[in-house]
């Protein structure tokens, strides 16, 4: 697998690329190759006396370079000038990347724990699977939230041909998973509608057995009622998931499409790693 891995050079960038577990969770779902990018902000002058932003970027990431090489993957760094989303998934796109890795570091609980602009911008874009890890601020340093990235898998799930995409997403994490969690959140319309918890249970119970015999793995099903974002959140605690895996909505480049307001609201107020699979014509061949 070739990943993309997003960085803007900060100390919570570089915890993430320092986090032993998290290249290792990276490696054993097959990644070989990583592709660091960092982009330039149009907005930031390079004009000054003594100044040079790309040569002190490149520079910058030789150590992080370093930390991936020393775990053994391919690294390629890329410097970049323009609009940090617009360039991370251009460069997605460009190399055929299986997925993008980036950091989010959200606000504290009280301000709604939104994620940073350029994570949001890249997750509502994104071209292909994107991964958003969390990171956290721990007294004057960052750690990531949860070490494991695909250890513990919670997959919430409409049934719509999006969340599809994103099932058949899951069993490219085989090496790193352990346990699943299939979830179907009964909203209000949908208790209104004529199918029934018993007929989103056998639904769940068909996935649930198509990943135990690809992936020979724990799976569990759980249907819940109420709202959609709330339940994802509170299962997220309480079976311990390290990943939520969602499907976005389709994206156009031309009118930038927000995600999927479930979607949205999962990444913008979770504490999750989110991996978000797009419709299948974004997706890598």
């Amino acid at each position: 697998m070739r990943i993309v891995f997003a960085t803007d050079l900060s100390d919570a960038n570089e915890a993430a690329i320092q986090s032993r577990t998290c290249l290792d969770c990276l490696e054993n779902i097959g990644v070989t190759e990583v592709h660091l990018v960092t982009v330039v902000p149009d907005n930031v002058s390079t004009g000054l006396p003594g100044m040079d932003v790309a040569s002190n970027r490149h520079d910058a990431l030789r150590t992080q370079r370093e930390v991936f090489e020393s775990a053994g993957f391919t690294v390629e760094t890329h410097v970049a000038r323009g609009t940090p989303h617009r360039r991370i998934n251009g460069f997605a796109e460009r190399l055929d990347a299986d997925m993008i890795v980036i950091g989010s570091r959200g606000q504290s609980p009280l301000e709604a724990r939104l994620i940073g602009s350029t994570a949001r911008n890249v997750a509502r874009t994104a071209v292909r699977p994107l991964l958003i890890e969390r990171i956290a601020a721990e007294d004057s340093t960052h750690s990531v939230v949860k070490e494991h990235l695909f250890q513990d898998v919670l997959f919430a799930t409409d049934f719509s041909g999006n969340a599809g995409r994103a099932f058949g997403f899951i069993p490219r994490l085989h090496g790193a998973t352990q346990r699943v969690t299939l979830l179907h959140v009964r909203s209000r319309e949908q208790r209104a509608a004529e199918e029934s918890e018993a007929t989103a249970r056998d639904r769940l119970a068909d996935l649930a057995d198509e990943l135990k015999t690809t992936m020979g793995i724990d799976v569990s099903t759980a249907v819940r009622s109420g709202g959609v974002v709330d339940e994802i959140l509170t299962m997220e605690a309480e079976v311990g998931a390290t990943v939520t895996v969602l499907g976005s909505r389709g994206q156009s480049r031309l009118r930038r499409l927000l995600l999927g307001s479930t979607s949205e609201s999962v990444v913008a107020r979770g504490r999750n790693n989110v991996l978000l699979v797009p419709p299948e014509s974004s997706t890598p061949r």
